[in-house]
């Protein structure tokens, strides 16, 4: 059995599809001699080919040296067999996501590899356990699950069933670090690291969507502009397409035995069936043009001959320095009294809270008041009405809050605003794996960067904004909406009480 400083000396790759030619690529280009079969008759050899012509056009561009490209090219073999897969210390199969298929491959591999070869799956949904039972030496499989586009994707799930080797695991991480990128290792969960982490995100949009709280275009900004997102939430659903997207979270949910906090949206569901797809069908929650989205134009900023005076309590401006800091950018000197006059715009300021419990415990009058959101001021803003705000003062706010030339998009009232509640909702689920031990906090963070493109991991995000004030978000989600989605994770919890980093392991 290989240990994790010895390097395999022959890499079989059972699928000449797109994952196992990525893998097959950038192996290669690692140094590692490749082995391919695939069940259709010269796949294995057309694969090759196409890498070849791939590393020909990267050289051709100046990407890598010609040198380089053709060491590449030479280390490539097709096999006509999954006998001549029997020299191989490291067999990765990637055909097709059945676990019925890859359990009867993984049998006939383990009939045809010598004891002490690795066998690997590129699963990146099913039980590396489920797909190791039944088979005579289940302690030498893996999971080795790899990103699409393979070669620009620089991260590898390594997952250890409980009957893994620990060498193994050791082994396919040193492996994934020679191809080039970052492994991570994770225990044998639904989702692995990446997909689980990625429920936060897509599911509480689509609470939002659910809730009528903003159209798709207008979250979209928000969570791009004030959260740095490099896509919203629904032009990422279009982009993976719903026929994906919505099985992978019913299957998280159903393997979870319906955890609240992965609980999917009807939404998305009623648009899968409605073929609702997105790009790959024109459209989704947008529109498309031979692939190119139809862009949703943002309203112009209405004409205001004045504008009202506004009001925040003195007590929020205290809580919330950015606020005040901002009123002087924009010019703005509120009102100084204890109550609003009877023509001030009344701001209030939420954190987990909306605009309408707010409104009501400062006995303002809803038809004037709107909330700002305070930890998000830079990028776009984001405003909330109550359900009874007047549209000339939903449309005065919009005009004074972005008077400095950053947007502001104005929102139906929703508990935790908008991105409060979502960046919540992935620190906790972030922490909530962390707690399982399904990864450790550093890795957490390095898969969700490198496999989602979040600007922060979970974790780090938690701590830039604050353990405590992530804590207090989700109390005050739960009490107000009663949905246990919201109920905070003892990780998050005892760290923010002890003044501990989100990235602290248990010793």
């Amino acid at each position: 059995m290989h240990t994790a400083t010895s390097r395999p000396a022959l890499l079989g790759i059972v699928g000449a599809g797109l994952m196992g030619r990525g893998i097959a690529q950038i192996a290669a280009q690692g140094g590692i001699p490749v082995v391919m079969h695939d069940a259709r008759p010269g796949g294995a050899r057309e694969a090759c080919q196409a890498i070849a012509d791939t590393l020909g056009t990267l050289a051709g561009k100046g990407k890598i040296p010609q040198d380089a490209c053709h060491a590449a090219v030479a280390r490539l073999h097709a096999a006509s067999s999954l006998a001549d897969l029997s020299s191989c210390t490291v067999v990765v199969e990637a055909i097709v996501e059945n676990l019925q298929a890859k359990r009867a491959l993984l049998a006939e591999l383990e009939a045809c590899v010598s004891p002490g070869c690795i066998l690997a799956s590129n699963t990146s949904s099913l039980s590396v356990t489920a797909l190791a039972a039944g088979l005579q030496h289940p302690e030498r499989v893996a999971g080795f699950h790899f990103f699409s586009p393979v070669p620009l994707m620089k991260v590898v799930e390594v997952i250890a069933g409980p009957l893994t080797r620990p060498e193994v695991a050791d082994t396919l991480v040193a492996l994934g670090q020679q191809m080039g990128h970052t492994a991570v290792r994770a225990s044998d969960t639904p989702g692995f690291i990446v997909n689980h982490a990625g429920r936060g995100y897509l599911t509480e949009a689509l609470r939002l969507l659910g809730e009528s709280v903003a159209e798709p275009a207008v979250l979209d900004r928000i969570l791009r502009d004030a959260a740095g997102f490099r896509m919203g939430p629904f032009e990422l659903l279009d982009l993976t397409g719903l026929d994906v997207s919505q099985p992978v979270m019913e299957s998280i949910y159903q393997q979870y035995y319906q955890e609240p906090r992965y609980r999917p949206s009807v939404i998305g569901r009623q648009r899968q069936q409605a073929g609702l797809l997105g790009r790959k069908t024109q459209r989704g929650f947008y529109f498309y043009d031979f692939g190119k989205k139809l862009e949703i134009p943002e309203e112009d900023l209405p004409a205001f001959k004045s504008l009202p005076p506004i009001w925040i309590h003195a007590d929020d401006l205290k809580a919330f320095p950015p606020v005040a800091t901002l009123l002087q950018t924009l010019g703005i000197t509120p009102e100084a009294g204890s109550t609003p006059s009877p023509q001030a715009l009344c701001v209030v300021l939420p954190l987990g809270q909306d605009a309408s419990t707010l409104c009501a415990e400062a006995g303002l009058d809803p038809t004037r008041t709107v909330a700002l959101d305070p930890l998000f001021l830079t990028g776009r803003r984001t405003i909330m009405a109550t359900p009874v705000t007047s549209q000339a003062l939903r449309d005065a706010a919009r005009v004074l809050f972005s008077a400095d030339g950053i947007p502001a998009s104005v929102v139906r009232d929703s508990t935790g605003c908008v991105v409060q509640r979502v960046l919540a909702s992935i620190v906790n689920i972030g922490c909530d794996m962390a707690q399982q031990g399904i990864a450790t906090p550093a890795d957490i963070d390095k898969a969700v960067t490198l496999g989602l493109g979040y600007p922060h991991g979970p974790l780090a995000w938690g701590d830039a904004l604050g353990a405590p004030t992530v804590l207090r978000i989700l109390h005050r989600l739960f009490a107000l909406t009663e949905d246990p989605r919201y109920r905070p994770s003892p990780w998050l919890r005892r760290r923010a009480q002890l003044g501990l980093s989100l990235l602290t392991p248990d010793h």
